[in-house]
């Protein structure tokens, strides 16, 4: 678990994300960083579980150095095993993770973890550089769609964790643990979550290393910490001396109920069918223009376009033969586009992607222009405006729309529904093999319902113990 950005001297990867200005990481605040992140990943669509998040997180301030000050606590819809904080109190949960933990108390640890390192000050300055990096890494790769670039970023990363970093972590673990043991929850749990990061890490290993890929390592939570981890252990002694009015269980029965449900995995599954959709099943991709305009098929060499009912703005769609150049290369150099202002790196549904404003002719407006590439075809998206003072605000509306655009996958032409995690009682006669076989489950799968219930590598689950099995 690692904190999001600070004063990083990781300003090459910012700049390349499109994520920061070269020229000051310290000027970026926790909002806008919550912004690039909620456009990129979706915040995930339960009310309660997100009512919940917020609620826990709360709980574990109103424990700390900071409490009464204002966080702000997110679930993210990412398939991820991972949590971070960022400057400005602002604290990261991924959807991913729920379905890994236990209980209530393990997903305390996470949170408690988390706002530890806001209240020791690991999310500014230059003493957080290697966290940032990591979570700086993981956002290129997810705007870029970029496995080497999260590599290199990891690698720089990792050079620095042996410094400053670990010992972040070390603090994070002895505050997170105090915020607990206040709560009333047993500190012990957070050796739990990690028992269950480090089975997680042990499968990614070795299924990289049955693929003859290079070795895979884990990043994320606890990613720090060795799997007996003495310092850790420490700690949660140290923090048992806190004694709360009231002691909790670890909160498993409140914490099945809110997640019986959770989507496990990718959530493919386009929720509703909205008018403001075009798809084109022939090319299988479709996008969101903004609502209540009005959508057009007409214009020649144009795929769709849409304005508003008063014409005062358009936006088009238009797909050409991609070349093998970057989207950047290919606007400047096959397109000859004129140079942009205010252009980045985009990745709609991770795909490649560039955009930037093309200047007006005084007293012309100014023009949105962005290319996306999907299979053989570079998606050209033109927006303009009537009237030049309506840009900036209308430009808002043309991003907003380029950034929903998207591939339609085979599940969702055919309707079907992600999987979802539930909850069943083991029986004498449970067994994973038994499982598989009733769910129709492949070999991972049973290696992933294993770590999601505890019995990675082996074991089999006891009588009367709730099991989590995914199915559609």
């Amino acid at each position: 678990m690692q904190p999001l950005t600070r004063l990083i001297p990781a300003v090459v990867l910012a700049a390349f994300i499109g994520l920061l200005p070269a020229s000051s990481l310290a000027a970026v605040s926790g909002a806008e960083i919550y912004a690039e992140v909620t456009e990129s990943t979706a915040i995930y669509e339960d009310e309660k579980l997100q009512a919940y998040i917020v609620k826990l997180g709360e709980e574990v301030v109103a424990q700390s150095e900071m409490a009464g000050e204002e966080f702000t606590f997110t679930l993210l819809d990412s398939p991820a095993l991972n949590a971070f904080a960022t400057r400005d109190n602002y604290v990261y949960v991924n959807r991913g993770l729920l379905n890994y933990v236990s209980n209530e108390a393990q997903l305390v640890s996470v949170i408690a973890h988390e706002v530890g390192h806001i209240t020791r000050n690991h999310v500014r300055g230059q003493e957080g550089q290697a966290a940032g990096a990591q979570i700086l890494s993981t956002i290129a790769a997810v705007l870029s769609g970029s496995n080497e670039v999260y590599e290199a970023g990891m690698a720089y990363a990792n050079s620095l964790i042996r410094g400053h970093g670990r010992r972040n972590e070390l603090e994070a673990d002895e505050a997170g643990a105090e915020y607990m043991a206040k709560l009333g929850y047993a500190p012990s749990e957070m050796i739990s979550m990690l028992s269950i990061m480090k089975d997680y890490e042990s499968l990614q290993k070795n299924r990289a290393k049955s693929k003859g890929a290079s070795k895979q390592t884990y990043h994320g939570i606890f990613s720090s910490h060795p799997r007996n981890d003495s310092r850790l252990r420490t700690v949660v002694s140290k923090a048992s001396a806190f004694k709360a009015e009231v002691s909790r269980d670890n909160g498993a029965d409140v914490y099945r109920t809110l997640t019986n449900g959770l989507i496990w995995g990718e959530n493919f599954l386009a929720k509703e069918n909205k008018p403001e959709r075009f798809s084109d099943m022939k090319r299988r991709v479709r996008l969101d223009f903004p609502k209540d305009w009005v959508q057009d098929a007409s214009i020649k060499g144009v795929l769709i376009s849409a304005s508003p009912e008063d014409k005062s703005a358009i936006l088009r769609v238009q797909p050409i033969a991609r070349t093998a150049q970057s989207p950047e290369e290919y606007l400047y150099n096959y397109l000859k586009v004129s140079q942009l202002k205010n252009s980045k790196v985009i990745s709609p549904a991770r795909l490649k992607g560039f955009t930037g404003v093309l200047p007006g002719k005084d007293p012309a407006a100014d023009s949105r222009i962005a290319v996306v590439y999907y299979k053989l075809n570079a998606y050209l998206f033109s927006g303009d405006v009537k009237e030049a003072d309506s840009f900036a605000e209308t430009d808002k509306l043309f991003l907003e729309a380029i950034n929903t655009f998207r591939p339609i996958s085979n599940r969702e032409i055919q309707g079907q529904k992600p999987q979802t995690i539930h909850y069943v009682k083991a029986t004498g006669a449970t067994t994973f093999a038994g499982l598989a076989k009733a769910l129709k489950l492949n070999n991972t799968d049973i290696e992933d319902l294993r770590i999601i219930n505890g019995y990675y590598p082996s074991g089999e689950p006891v009588s009367g113990q709730w099991i989590k099995i995914f199915k559609r």
